[in-house]
């Protein structure tokens, strides 16, 4: 019958936590202003986000209306070629549709080559302009050392073509540094 005094103390401390937690949940559920504000802030959110994207999109297609077009374009005829051909078209635009999708191919092909030929190109073309680059600001750095070394040495006192000063000759042979 007589309980440990400490687990009924425990029994009633997790019955306050889960009744605070229970009171909690009813009022949030009874609080229907506020779940309503907290959805419409919610939905208002999604929609503006959504209206910057439609203005972003639109902004694109203002800036470069020929990208949209053969974007449009292309996405127009691969779903063509994804829907199913009927057998009618394959009657009537079977050879035809043959040739096509051919001339298609050796088309995109054809590009891709050109593509890669045109990647090797400016490749071979930034290489050579890095390393003219290089070759100028070397060219540069040694003409202005060669500009700064008569000024220093004029300012040293001494001739412009001899050599520095080691650290025994600065201080003298012997001499305490």
């Amino acid at each position: 019958m007589g309980q440990d005094p400490d687990a009924i103390r425990q029994d009633i401390a997790q019955t306050r936590s889960e009744l605070s937690e229970t009171v909690e949940a009813v009022g949030y559920k009874a609080d229907v202003p506020s779940r309503a504000k907290e959805a419409v802030s919610d939905k208002m959110d999604s929609v503006k986000s959504v209206t910057q994207t439609a203005r972003q999109a639109a902004g694109l297609a203002k800036e470069n209306p020929l990208g949209l077009a053969i974007g449009a374009a292309a996405i127009g005829f691969l779903a063509g070629l994804a829907v199913p051909s009927t057998r009618v078209e394959d009657e009537r635009l079977g050879p035809v549709a043959d040739q096509v999708k051919d001339r298609v191919k050796e088309t995109g092909e054809e590009a891709v080559e050109r593509g890669k030929q045109v990647a090797q190109e400016v490749a071979s073309s930034a290489a050579d302009t890095a390393r003219h680059s290089a070759q100028e600001l070397a060219d540069t750095a040694r003409q202005s050392a060669e500009d700064v070394r008569p000024r220093h040495a004029k300012a040293l006192g001494r001739s412009p073509i001899s050599p520095p000063l080691c650290i025994s000759q600065r201080h003298g042979a012997g001499a305490d540094p």
